[in-house]
C-alpha cells in the first residue's frame, strides 16, 4: 500500500469516475486503474463498484482513513516549516455561512498580508455537518456554534450572536418591536431540527418559560430559515446575522427577549496540536473578529456577550 493508490481512491471519492480522478491527479486512467487494482489486491476486497459507479461499502470506509493519512502528510510539511516566520500551507477550515459572509473577506484579506503562503481552503456548512469534519480529519478546524459536547475537540467561543424573529409583513406575529416565547408558541415556526445545536439552544429557552415551540417545518440551515421567513413562507428564529441590516423587504425583525444569544466557537482537534499554518489562521481570525464584528448588529464580544468562558 503506498499515497498514490490512497490519492487515487480518495480522487474517485471526490470526484466520481476514473477519468475524472485521473484529471484532478494530473495523469493518465491507466495509472488510477493500475493504482486501484493493487490497493484492492493488497486489501483482498473490493473498492469502487465498476457496474454502478462509486464506492462499495469497503472502499467508503478505506477513503476515511486514506484522508486522515493524506491530510497528516500535508500537516507534516507544514509543521516543518522554516523557523524564520515563512508559514506555508494549506488549511481546512469549515465556517457557518452567516458568519462566513462578513468574517471571510477580512480573514482572506490578513492572511495575504500576513501570511501569503498560506492558503484557506473553506467549506461552508452547519454545526451538525462541520463537527464531522473535524473529528474526521477532513477539516482543520470550524467555527460552529454552541452547544458541542465533544470531548475529542477544544472548543474556544469567539463572539456571541443575538436570536431574534424573522416574520413576514403580513405574519400574526408582525407590527411589534418583541414577542415573546409564549406569543410564539401560538403559532407554528419554521425551526432548526430537532437535536440541532441551535434547536436545543431555543428548546431550553422555551422550557425555561414554561412552553412549547410548535415547528410548522425544520428546516437545516440558518440560512435557508431565515430566506424562507423573506420570502412569506413563515416565521423564524434565526441568529441576527442571518438577515443582515441592509436587507430590506416585506419583513420584519422582532426581539425575542427569552432567548439567549448563540454563542459561536472555534472547534479543533485537541490532538496533534494544530501545525503553523492553522495556528496563523487563528491568530488571523480572531484579528479580523475584533475588527469586523461591532460593525455586525447583534454580534457581542468579550465578557458582555454571553458569559464567554472556555469549555475546551
Amino acid at each position: 500500500m503506498d499515497v498514490r493508490q490512497l490519492a487515487a481512491l480518495v480522487a474517485i471519492a471526490d470526484h466520481g469516475t476514473f477519468s475524472a480522478a485521473a484529471r484532478a491527479l494530473f495523469t493518465v486512467q491507466s495509472n488510477v486503474s493500475s493504482h486501484i487494482a493493487r490497493l484492492e489486491r493488497e486489501l483482498a476486497t473490493t473498492l469502487v463498484d465498476r457496474a454502478h459507479g462509486g464506492l462499495t461499502d469497503d472502499g467508503a470506509r478505506v477513503v476515511a482513513r486514506a484522508r486522515r493519512i493524506l491530510h497528516e502528510m500535508d500537516d507534516i510539511v507544514a509543521e516543518v516549516s522554516p523557523a524564520d516566520g515563512d508559514v506555508a500551507g494549506d488549511v481546512r477550515l469549515g465556517i457557518l455561512g452567516t458568519t462566513a459572509r462578513w468574517l471571510l473577506p477580512q480573514l482572506i484579506d490578513g492572511l495575504a498580508a500576513a501570511h501569503p503562503r498560506v492558503r484557506v481552503i473553506v467549506s461552508e456548512g452547519n454545526t451538525s455537518t462541520l463537527i464531522p469534519g473535524v473529528l474526521e480529519g477532513r477539516l482543520g478546524a470550524a467555527i460552529v456554534h454552541l452547544p458541542v459536547e465533544e470531548p475529542e475537540l477544544t472548543l474556544d467561543p469567539l463572539f456571541a450572536e443575538d436570536l431574534l424573529l424573522a416574520v413576514p409583513a403580513d405574519h400574526p406575529l408582525a407590527g411589534a418591536t418583541e414577542r415573546s416565547l409564549a406569543e410564539l408558541a401560538q403559532h407554528r415556526l419554521l425551526l432548526p431540527p430537532a437535536g440541532s445545536a441551535l434547536r436545543k439552544v431555543i428548546d431550553r429557552a422555551a422550557a425555561i418559560s414554561g412552553v412549547q415551540l410548535q415547528a410548522q417545518s425544520e428546516i437545516d440551515g440558518v440560512r435557508l430559515l431565515a430566506t424562507l421567513a423573506m420570502d412569506g413562507l413563515g416565521a423564524a428564529i434565526v441568529p441576527a446575522t442571518a438577515v443582515p441590516h441592509a436587507m430590506t423587504g416585506s419583513f420584519e425583525r422582532i426581539a425575542v427577549p427569552e432567548l439567549p444569544p448563540r454563542v459561536v466557537a472555534l472547534a479543533a482537534p485537541r490532538r496533534p496540536a494544530p501545525p503553523p499554518p492553522t495556528r496563523a489562521v487563528f491568530v488571523v481570525m480572531r484579528e479580523a473578529i475584533a475588527a469586523r464584528a461591532h460593525d455586525q448588529p447583534g454580534v457581542r464580544l468579550g465578557l458582555d456577550a454571553f458569559p464567554l468562558r472556555r469549555t475546551g
